[in-house]
């Protein structure tokens, strides 16, 4: 109880604070955390790893194997913001300066009412045509068989998601980069920061306080302020009450 008071104090002190979240962000919501033991990342599907579906180059060779992987795998439409996802909506409401960078696609940071939000790997809600560019929803993919084709063209849509082979939106990356080095509190939570180049973000941070909550130790546990090894959720249940900028 201690680490929660203090977290609530260093919350309540920021003037401005980044939230940079990962799988276990959402895991709260229902949306399976892949690195973790026993996740979809240490599974071959008919003798193909995860990574190499969710690459640019087995999307282009193979779109209908893509996409059978990608609609059961990748999208939970069902999943909700969870008390995590809230809190951080809930300060900005309050009038705190928050931004959220995530290496999340799954849209939860928005959903839950966050306005500046940093997503660095896109977002499964976002999709485009492979040759004319127009802009889909999540239901161009959801509501079809096989590959979505795009009404105008008949052209491959395609997800506004990171694969693998493919660099990270240079302006998205800026965005995240100059709002980390600029805040004061920083609050990695739901990631091992295992995931580059995304991960090596947080080496922009020179504010005063580093907060880690994470259920397993991360390479910059040394480096924190404070670390909380627990579930994001339930931390921020905990820490909501004893907040009085809220």
């Amino acid at each position: 109880m201690d680490d929660i008071k203090r977290l609530a104090g260093i919350i309540d002190g920021a003037r401005r604070l980044v939230a940079f979240t990962g799988a276990g962000f959402s895991v709260p919501s229902g949306i399976p955390d892949f690195r973790s033991a026993g996740g979809v990342y240490e599974r071959d599907f008919d003798g193909v790893s995860p990574e190499t579906i969710l690459s640019h180059g087995f999307f282009v060779r193979y779109p209908e194997k893509f996409y059978d992987f990608y609609r059961r795998k990748m999208i939970y439409p069902e999943a909700r913001p969870n008390a995590a996802h809230n809190l951080l909506a809930d300060l900005e409401d309050a009038g705190k300066e928050v931004s959220v960078v995530t290496q999340n696609i799954d849209g939860l940071h928005t959903a839950a009412g966050s306005r500046r939000v940093w997503e660095l790997h896109g977002s499964v809600y976002r999709n485009f045509c492979s040759d004319c560019g127009k802009s889909f929803g999540l239901s161009a993919v959801t509501e079809c068989e096989g590959v979505p084709r795009c009404d105008r063209c008949g052209g491959i849509i395609r997800p506004d998601v990171v694969l693998y082979g493919e660099g990270l939106d240079g302006a998205v990356f800026a965005g995240a980069a100059e709002d980390i080095a600029r805040a004061d509190v920083m609050i990695v939570a739901g990631t091992s920061l295992s995931v580059y180049p995304a991960a090596g973000l947080v080496t922009e941070f020179s504010g005063r306080e580093l907060v880690l909550v994470n259920k397993s130790a991360t390479d910059r546990d040394g480096l924190a302020t404070l670390v909380l090894r627990a579930d994001v959720a339930e931390v921020a249940a905990a820490v909501a009450p004893l907040l009085t900028c809220l």
